[in-house]
């Protein structure tokens, strides 16, 4: 809106006209006084002064609108039908004005000036405002940082307090850890040695006393049948226990735990008639005592669960791969070896093929099949010790597979001489 100041009606009447028909928005004022209190309750984009007025000239009521911060801005246009000169020319502009027009004008030159200045004080309003806004987006964005900083700073310390107190934790666990062993070792030898006592003097008293008494001969075979199978337990669950120390990685050849391992099994795979056939492994930093305790469970149950009609059949099949995937695709320079076991024996249901890996889980009988039923959970910790994975698959009737995926290289310090956790 333009406001229009003069102390003479028919100069108010004839300017408002001019540009309410240029669709501008006009309002006016007789006096210095009138002016400026309309100048405090209203927002003007333009302010056009009479120069010549009673009691406050143009010039006085510019310098008073210069003096309100909220008009100061306020583009003013002076016009003048006696102050013509110079000197009056420079007071305008001294007095805040931004042009000078004398009487008689030219409608069309001044509806020009109008609309010059009319569109600059509206772009320097709006630039105003977006300042206003970009200063509030800033202030915001400074809190935002604040606050950020500030729970970051929070974040970081309650960090640092976790840390600590898994740290704690973490080496009380490790106290319990090795309490727990030095107690599995004592009490496995504690348990194993009247155990063997009872193997023995059993068998002594069997071969002694009860030849020609077939129904204690029974009962003392029973005895040392059940004594053995505790001992195995013992064993696996002394081998099992172990296996929650830390683990020392070595560049280990695989190839060469493998032929010890066949060479150990060798009356158990004359018995039985197996074949078994490997592929090369590259070289692998792995825990040897402990890939091997993993091989020598595998092939045993292969051996073991094979058909009584059948000479068992075992294939361990070795191939590189890049992505640490049970399927996919080979790869010659991948950083994981994918493993696969398969054998031809009796297999099992596949729903029971999570249970497996759990302790104490028997798919047959102990009067079928000899076993503890942790053999499969040792395997399963020992993948898992080795950052790996592992899955099974298998059919009644027509055999098992076991697949590996380990890497080949471990992110942990690699010791130069074997130690094993097993």
């Amino acid at each position: 809106m333009i406001l229009i100041v003069d102390d003479k009606q028919e100069n108010l009447f004839s300017l408002q006209k001019l540009l309410q028909l240029n669709d501008f928005k006009v309002d006016t004022a007789l006096s210095g006084e009138e002016a400026l209190k309309k100048i405090l309750k209203n927002f003007y984009a333009l302010i056009i002064l009479d120069v010549q007025m009673p009691v406050m000239d143009g010039f006085e009521v510019a310098e008073a609108i210069s003096g309100y911060g909220k008009s100061k801005d306020i583009p003013i246009i002076f016009l003048s039908a006696v102050k013509i000169n110079k000197t009056f020319i420079t007071k305008g502009y001294d007095s805040g004005g931004i042009d000078y027009v004398t009487k008689p004008f030219d409608p069309d030159v001044l509806l020009l000036k109008v609309k010059t200045f009319y569109r600059l004080s509206e772009q320097r309003r709006a630039l105003n405002e977006m300042q206003n806004i970009l200063k509030e987006e800033i202030e915001i964005r400074k809190k935002a940082e604040k606050d950020l900083s500030d729970l970051n700073h929070s974040l970081e310390k309650r960090v640092e307090e976790r840390t600590e107190e898994l740290f704690k934790i973490n080496k009380q666990l490790e106290i319990s850890n090795d309490d727990l062993q030095q107690y599995a070792s004592v009490a496995s030898h504690d348990l194993k040695e009247p155990l063997r006592k009872i193997q023995i003097y059993s068998d002594k008293i069997r071969r002694t006393f009860l030849t020609e008494n077939a129904e204690a001969d029974e009962y003392l075979q029973k005895i040392i049948g059940s004594s053995q199978r505790m001992s195995r337990l013992i064993n696996d669950l002394l081998n099992y226990s172990r296996l929650s120390g830390e683990g020392l990685y070595k560049a280990t050849d695989i190839n060469v735990i493998l032929d010890e391992l066949i060479a150990d099994l060798e009356i158990l795979i004359a018995e039985k008639n197996a074949t078994i056939h490997i592929d090369r492994f590259p070289e692998m930093e792995v825990i040897p005592g402990q890939i091997r305790q993993l091989f020598q469970n595998i092939l045993s149950n292969a051996l073991k669960f094979s058909k009584k009609e059948i000479a068992p059949i075992v294939n361990i099949s070795v191939s590189r791969t890049a992505e640490q995937e049970l399927e996919g695709y080979n790869d010659e320079n991948g950083n994981f070896c994918r493993i696969s076991i398969s054998d031809n024996g009796i297999g099992f249901n596949e729903i029971y093929k999570e249970k497996i890996f759990t302790m104490f889980q028997r798919l047959h009988s102990k009067e079928a099949f000899e076993g503890t039923g942790i053999g499969l959970a040792i395997v399963k910790k020992i993948v898992e010790k080795h950052n790996g994975i592992i899955t099974v698959g298998s059919r009644e009737g027509e055999g098992t597979t076991f697949i590996l995926v380990l890497p080949i290289r471990q992110h942990k310090p690699v010791e130069e001489k074997e130690l094993s956790a097993i």
